[in-house]
């Protein structure tokens, strides 16, 4: 019995040790669980992301760690209960439509990973970026969302956006083409103005090579230029291209242009590309070539204006003899016709200078009463003679008179046969139609002003629509040749005679100009009689001031033909005295002829005002050789009462005499 019970004893304590041992067990299973539980919840909690658990089915959100309750501020309990409306903007790209959409992707394709609108329990919206993967656990089916607070990356990419879009407007706001490029010489971006000069979008250049884009040559050699993005990252220096370059843009169009390149850096002041300015210059190069053009024009001008002076007044001499001569010898006698001849090519000669001097563009119009048909034949006839273009005229015999300058008149019927003949290299006709213009009937515009009207129409190449407007503008020119001031002078004229110019054109069939003038319905034989009338004798004294000798001497013998008394002055000061003396001796000057430009002396301008301060009542006319001096054509505003250009006849004396005499001061 005693046996019985010990084996009991010790079966009992086996069994209490084996009981002791599986707690132990337990123990220590227990609580390597809890520490795996802790690592977990350590992990799981340690994240700065925001960790979500849903059931994939329910959508329920089951877990959350603690980065989420912070990010979101809810408790733990707050944040089981909270649907996805609850933690988003609510915007169409934050909405429950477009969760349960992304939570299908991830069912179906796999992790998504996207931005999302969220908003904060105090209402706060913030921009964060959310990983989902969908996985299955215990035979549960769940969504773990993976979410990052990204509000400071958010700002700095808006901070960047904005800064690009700032550097892309000003890009586009500056007047220059702008091309970077990277270190392999290949495009990065233009600007607007870079892709309106290369013909180059945007779009289709990135990634190309820069000369491919940027077309560049030597417009004297024709030769490529080197590529500047290479020499900026071999040299590390900003560089210009030489002068003479041309851009070719993609429609081949070419410009000059002025262009920069400088490198790239980068923080560390490593170059990692170039970028290249440029600007059209073009019109710019064309405008300095017009003014050194017209520089060249305003200095032959000059000195065909100085060579049109001295012949007036060797021509003053000339046809002032021989016209004297004329009056003095027997109209019927071999020497009558002889001095005829001679005194019709002084009379060319006269008009040739009057060319020079229409050249030399001075001043207002010198007008006379004239019948324009002789200008029109004798100019277009000039121009065209040795050329494979003729001239058909109609001009009726009836055509009115115009008050014009005839030499500034002729250039104008000049230049616009010069362009016509032009735009015929091959040959052709040109027309001139004349034509009376009487104002419409109850027309009071224009004063109820009469007109003639001249058209001039050619069978050329015509003048392009887009050219038309401004077919007038000083310096425009289609032609390559041009100056550009041909049909702007021609402009000026017309205006400058109150009348009006105006081209019609229809390109490959030429172009027709149309000129208005005022018209004079006086007879033209009343006119002719007018200035071929003899003058009567008349006793004056006469003072000639003219610092040429034989234009002093001519004179004199004229005056003295027509019984005048003639005292003679080299210089302004010298006539101021005489005048002064024939006063004071009581034989005062009736009239005074005064040469305008005196050489090293007081000319007539500054002469008449001292006379006049003398004696206000002073009769002077001004002569000078320089007939398109604008004093000539504005005498009176001088203090002169008429005047008379050099070389002139003795009719012509004689009818300024007169005119100064009479007192008709006012009259032009």
């Amino acid at each position: 019995m005693v046996g019985t019970l010990h084996r009991q004893m010790l079966a009992t304590e086996q069994q209490l040790a084996i009981i002791k041992e599986r707690e132990t067990e337990r123990d220590k299973a227990l609580t390597e669980l809890q520490e795996s539980e802790n690592r977990y919840r350590a992990i799981y909690n340690a994240p700065s992301d925001a960790i979500f658990i849903h059931d994939a089915i329910s959508g329920q959100l089951l877990d959350v760690n603690q980065t989420m309750l912070q990010m979101y501020g809810y408790s733990r309990e707050e944040a089981l209960h909270l649907s996805v409306e609850d933690m988003s903007a609510g915007d169409p790209l934050a909405s429950r439509q477009e969760s349960e959409h992304n939570i299908k992707n991830a069912i179906e394709q796999g992790p998504q990973v996207f931005t999302w609108h969220a908003r904060r329990k105090n209402g706060e919206l913030f921009w964060v970026e959310v990983a989902l993967k969908y996985t299955r656990f215990n035979d549960r089916q769940l969504v773990i969302s993976v979410v990052r607070d990204i509000t400071d990356r958010k700002k700095a990419e808006e901070a960047l956006a904005a800064e690009k879009e700032r550097l892309a407007v000003t890009l586009r706001s500056i007047g220059d083409g702008v091309i970077t490029t990277d270190t392999a010489g290949r495009v990065v971006m233009l600007n607007k103005v870079a892709e309106e000069l290369t013909g180059w979008s945007q779009e289709q250049a990135a990634g190309m090579a820069l000369l491919e884009v940027f077309r560049i040559i030597n417009e004297k050699t024709g030769k490529t230029c080197d590529n500047p993005a290479d020499k900026v990252l071999s040299s590390g220096n900003i560089i210009d291209l030489a002068n003479h370059t041309v851009l070719i843009a993609r429609d081949g169009t070419q410009r000059h242009i002025a262009d920069s390149g400088a490198p790239i850096r980068d923080p560390d002041s490593r170059i990692i590309g170039v970028v290249l300015v440029f600007r059209d210059v073009t019109d710019k190069l064309r405008y300095e070539q017009e003014i050194l053009k017209v520089k060249k024009l305003e200095s032959v001008a000059v000195l065909a204006g100085g060579i049109a002076h001295d012949f007036n007044n060797i021509l003053a001499a000339i046809l002032g003899n021989i016209n004297l001569a004329r009056v003095q010898v027997d109209k019927d006698t071999d020497a009558a016709a002889l001095l005829e001849e001679a005194e019709k090519a002084s009379l060319r000669a006269r008009g040739l200078t009057q060319q020079l001097l229409t050249f030399a563009k001075g001043g207002a119009p010198i007008r006379q009463i004239s019948s324009i048909a002789g200008i029109i034949r004798e100019s277009s006839s000039f121009v065209l003679r040795g050329s494979n273009v003729n001239c058909a005229f109609d001009i009726p015999e009836d055509l009115w008179l115009v008050d014009i300058d005839e030499g500034q008149m002729s250039q104008v019927i000049q230049n616009i046969i010069i362009n016509a003949r032009q735009a015929m290299p091959q040959g052709g006709t040109i027309s001139i139609t004349c034509r009376n213009r009487p104002p419409p009937p109850g027309d009071q515009g224009q004063n109820n002003q009469d007109f003639i009207e001249i058209i001039i129409s050619d069978t050329g190449t015509g003048i392009p629509e887009n050219y038309l407007d401004r077919i007038f503008d000083p310096y425009f020119s289609s032609k390559r040749q041009g100056s550009g001031l041909g049909l702007a002078i021609c402009h000026s004229i017309i205006r400058n005679h109150d009348g009006q110019i105006g081209v019609t054109s229809i390109p490959g069939q030429g172009a027709t100009f149309t000129i208005l003038l005022p018209a004079c319905r006086k007879p033209l034989y009343s006119v002719l009689q007018e200035h071929d009338a003899e003058l009567p004798a008349m006793k004056a004294r006469v003072l000639v001031m003219d610092d040429e000798e034989i234009i002093r001497s001519v004179v004199e013998s004229m005056l003295k033909h027509v019984d005048c008394q003639v005292e003679l002055a080299e210089t302004g000061e010298e006539a101021i005295a005489r005048y002064k003396a024939a006063r004071e001796a009581g034989e005062p000057i009736d009239v005074i002829i005064m040469d305008l430009t005196i050489r090293g002396g007081m000319g007539g301008q500054e002469t008449v005002k001292k006379i006049l301060e003398i004696d206000s009542g002073a009769k002077v006319i001004v002569s000078s050789g320089y007939s398109n001096d604008p004093i000539m054509a504005n005498y009176r505003d001088y203090g002169f009462c008429a005047a008379i250009s050099k070389p002139f006849q003795l009719q012509d004396l004689l009818r300024a005499l007169q005119k100064a005499l009479s007192g008709d001061a006012a009259s032009p």
